[in-house]
């Protein structure tokens, strides 16, 4: 059975860490082909050079057509009929505009997932990630410049002295290669990984690396050198896969997470058999006999099915009153839910470290969250604020002051969707203001790490993770999967 070179990654750091625990640890990546895919540079200047000459030779050229290394094109030539005779400059005019400012900026993209690899390894305690590429010392200022660009909304920074590059164009590639990785030797790193696209260069890297320390990772993408060049043992791969990387004893201690929309027997008994702290129920009344139920749609969203039972709160409560679990109780209505939920948590023994309450200001009032704070203090009281995505991005001031005034209320964290539109950079935003942010909606295990890169204060998902032996089998009675909601406008306006 093949490696994953993802999964062997992970386990060589881990055993690196426990045996030097006080070195400086580094993860060294090349850039061109194994950060970058250059297959959207070749796109973006045979395009642009059809631009430039009034020439259609690449009109049809898209980017599944490129299946050659950036620096031989010639098979792209054969294929759209480039005519011989203009084909030296050509090849001048692309090496020229390939490492101008502008094409760096505009044509580099990289590979999925490993921006999200880099800071998976960044946010780790002792280590940092390297560059190590054959680009020429002249383009430093550049490379770094487009490569945080393209990392700023993943949390990615790229610094000068963990950047090793050639000194100039006669300085020999393979060279600069093992100059690179003395440099960090130099600097104290101890280098955990070396990750290239070119075998050649992990054979180089190889030689140098006696002890063998060093965990090659060959990153099969687009090379020119010979397969049969790689060390034998060098890990191939590729696929930057954080759901092989990352497991789930990984995972960082500051974030709570919260297994979500907990309305049925199924969910709580999966809940319960788990490690995961919070469990969040829906909270509603039953519109018969005013009882608190848990049940995740409105009755006029989903009307009553028959032989549908309710799962009741109180009976949830009792389940969870000995477990070392927390309770996360979203409020799905107004006054009436209100006034039975005061008291009804301290009757089965949670108490505001153990305590939660979510509900939206379409439901919940000033008076409202204000009661629930002072009946509980120590509790989380959280407040979903989709409804401001717009006005964080446009009118910053306004929803800062709307955010001020929740806070006021008693509103203590505030919760977005992560499907919500420009996640990044209104979490970048309302994080740079301070403020406790839950992300909720997080679906499947690889959208969930991606998540937990961002490192918001809490994240809620339904944990349906077959790969960490998490099963959130569909259940009946009023499963229901929580979206964005459109807020009143004059709810907005009133604030």
């Amino acid at each position: 059975m093949d490696k994953n070179w993802m999964t062997e990654l992970a386990s060589h750091y881990s055993r690196l860490k426990q045996q030097y625990p006080h070195d400086k640890h580094l993860i060294i990546f090349d850039i061109d082909g194994t950060i970058l895919d250059m297959r959207h540079m070749v796109l973006y200047l045979l395009k642009r050079y059809d631009q430039d000459h009034q020439t259609t030779y690449f009109n049809d050229l898209e980017l599944s057509d490129i299946n050659v290394h950036e620096n031989d094109l010639v098979p792209l030539f054969d294929m759209f009929d480039v005519p011989s005779d203009i084909r030296e400059s050509l090849i001048a005019w692309y090496n020229t505009t390939a490492w101008s400012s502008e094409a760096m900026l505009e044509a580099h993209r990289p590979f999925r997932g490993v921006l999200e690899v880099i800071r998976w390894f960044q946010m780790q305690p002792g280590t940092y990630v390297g560059l190590n590429t054959a680009r020429p010392e002249m383009y430093r200022t550049d490379t770094l410049r487009s490569l945080n660009e393209l990392g700023q909304e993943y949390k990615v920074h790229f610094t000068n002295d963990l950047l090793a590059m050639r000194e100039s164009n006669d300085h020999k590639a393979l060279a600069a290669k093992q100059a690179g990785i003395r440099y960090f030797q130099e600097q104290g790193y101890r280098i955990i990984a070396f990750v290239d696209n070119e075998p050649d260069n992990l054979r180089v890297v190889s030689e140098i690396d006696t002890e063998r320390d060093m965990l090659l990772l060959h990153a099969e993408t687009l090379f020119k050198s010979k397969r049969d060049s790689l060390p034998n043992h060098a890990i191939v791969g590729n696929e930057y896969d954080l759901t092989a990387l990352i497991s789930k004893n990984a995972l960082p201690k500051h974030i709570e997470f919260v297994w979500q929309s907990i309305n049925n027997t199924p969910y709580l008994e999966q809940f319960l058999l788990s490690d995961v702290y919070w469990g969040e129920f829906d909270v509603r009344l039953n519109p018969f006999n005013g009882e608190l139920i848990l049940r995740g749609s409105s009755f006029q969203e989903q009307a009553l099915q028959p032989e549908e039972e309710f799962l009741s709160l109180a009976h949830a409560l009792d389940t969870l009153r000995y477990k070392n679990k927390g309770i996360k109780l979203d409020l799905k209505g107004g006054g009436g839910v209100i006034e039975r939920i005061l008291d009804v948590a301290l009757t089965y023994g949670f108490n505001g470290s153990k305590l939660w309450f979510s509900g939206h200001i379409d439901h919940l009032h000033k008076h409202d969250f204000k009661r629930l704070a002072l009946a509980h203090p120590g509790a989380t009281i959280q407040c979903p604020v989709d409804f401001l995505a717009p006005l964080v991005i446009h009118k910053p001031q306004r929803a800062r002051n709307i955010l001020d005034r929740l806070t006021d209320w008693g509103v203590n964290r505030f919760s977005m969707d992560w499907h919500t539109a420009d996640l990044r950079h209104l979490f970048d935003q309302m994080d740079g203001w301070g403020f406790e942010l839950n992300l909720y909606n997080v679906r499947g295990l690889e959208a969930f790490l991606q998540a937990v890169l961002l490192q918001p204060r809490s994240i809620a998902s339904d944990f349906d993770f077959p790969k960490w032996g998490y099963h959130a089998t569909a259940a009946e009675n009023g499963h229901h999967r929580n979206g964005s909601r459109r807020i009143n406008k004059k709810v907005i306006a009133s604030m």
